[in-house]
């Protein structure tokens, strides 16, 4: 049999406005602060970026707010570490791979500084979260085709490269329910707006309503968005079944009860969920390649983080079930 990888080595209009978000803003704004005052939530934040990406991304938002810089701006410059640090762990050398390591941990760091800087400017936007996400799902494309070629140039089977896929799709599931849940909690437990929970119906009209001809970069990032925000209904469908009840039952806003209802029983999943974030994968694929079985990772994704994922998700749709019953039961009566 052919292996699958071996050891390493020893040590040895629109366009306008598109480059608007990419250049240095000039507009002054009334910003937060304090480090917390750019947590999305504190229940969201795990301890790794409490005690390290957010501390070190705080400062870098304030360093890049000197700057002028937008939001955009770092998460492309966050790409592109990122993308660096995949190619990086193609090659069987220990000091390139932790070279790519460094590397990883610095496009997470601005991962983080770039949605810190968002809330630090009031520049939070659509636009600048799907660019963030896109930014995301291109440093782990880079990554698992990186681990792929590093398997084949290795001798392994060809095979590797449908368990690269399979494992990259379900790479992208996982981090698409997590985010889903995500902003699921802070949009029915902390009332955050509509924006942080959008539906695919909704995002449908508005696509139709734009033009390729007139609005191409504008139609495209939302056609992605609109495909990712679908994908994620899909996955759990009772949580946009929620939305909808407390939209028809409570119209202006959703009642106190409700809320503490959803939080206290949502907050034991958010450790669970955070298992699904980039932290926790990261950590993994540091290990693996420390001890020269970067395909593990790949078995890993399909197995006990997908058999995760499901556990979690028929966990929150029973959640969902439970909180429209309890909705319909408490109607305000008209």
């Amino acid at each position: 049999m052919r292996r699958l990888c071996g050891t390493p080595k020893a040590f040895g209009a629109e366009h306008a406005e598109f480059a608007l978000e990419m250049a240095i803003d000039l507009t002054p704004s009334a910003a937060p602060s304090t480090i917390e005052a750019t947590y999305k939530s504190r229940e969201l934040e795990g301890w790794i970026d409490i005690h390290f990406y957010r501390k070190i991304g705080f400062s870098l938002a304030t360093f890049f707010e000197k700057l002028r810089m937008t939001p955009t701006a770092v998460s492309f410059l966050g790409c592109i570490v990122g993308v660096v640090a995949g190619h990086l762990y193609y090659y069987r050398d220990l000091s390139a791979n932790i070279a790519g390591m460094v590397l990883h941990v610095g496009a997470n760091t601005l991962d983080n500084a770039d949605g810190q800087l968002a809330r630090l400017t009031n520049r939070k936007s659509r636009t600048g979260r799907i660019i963030d996400s896109l930014a995301d799902h291109l440093i782990w494309v880079s990554i698992y085709v990186h681990l792929a070629l590093r398997c084949l140039a290795e001798g392994a089977s060809p095979a590797v490269a449908f368990l690269a896929l399979a494992a990259g799709l379900s790479h992208a599931l996982q981090g698409a329910a997590a985010d889903y849940y995500r902003n699921g909690y802070l949009y029915f437990a902390k009332k955050r707006s509509r924006a942080d929970l959008d539906s695919s119906s909704i995002l449908r009209e508005e696509y139709r309503r734009h033009s390729w001809r007139r609005e191409p970069w504008h139609k495209f990032l939302l056609a992605l968005y609109l495909n990712f925000t679908w994908q994620q209904e899909m996955l759990s469908p009772g949580v946009e079944r929620l939305r909808q009840a407390i939209g028809r039952d409570f119209p202006g806003e959703i009642p106190i009860w409700l809320q503490t209802r959803y939080r206290d029983s949502a907050q034991p999943m958010l450790k669970w969920w955070r298992l699904l974030m980039t932290n926790t994968r990261m950590l993994l694929l540091f290990l693996l390649l420390l001890i020269g079985r970067p395909v593990w990772y790949f078995w890993l994704e399909l197995s006990a983080f997908n058999v995760l994922l499901v556990y979690l998700i028929l966990w929150q749709e029973r959640l969902s079930r439970s909180l429209i019953e309890l909705a319909t039961a408490r109607r305000e009566p008209a």
